[in-house]
């Protein structure tokens, strides 16, 4: 039984979008392992606080993704 866990920052994505995020997850690895396993294959998405996730040793913000996804860069 496959488990998938996703990692956010916490209030970057939206209820539906994370909705999308496991129905797309699971239909990619029953792509794999067969129809069989849909019941089966679990998907988490735990959230981390905003600026409690690093990258390159900064602290990455909510807002620095979402400006990031708007093509700016991040503050």
């Amino acid at each position: 039984m496959p488990l998938i866990q996703v990692n956010l920052i916490e209030e970057v994505f939206t209820p539906e979008q994370k909705r999308q995020i496991i129905k797309k997850l699971t239909d990619a690895m029953v792509e794999v392992e067969g129809e069989a396993m849909r019941g089966v294959t679990w998907v988490t998405i735990q959230e981390v606080r905003s600026g409690e996730w690093g990258i390159g040793g900064q602290p990455l913000t909510t807002a620095d993704v979402k400006a990031l996804a708007a093509g700016k860069a991040a503050a």
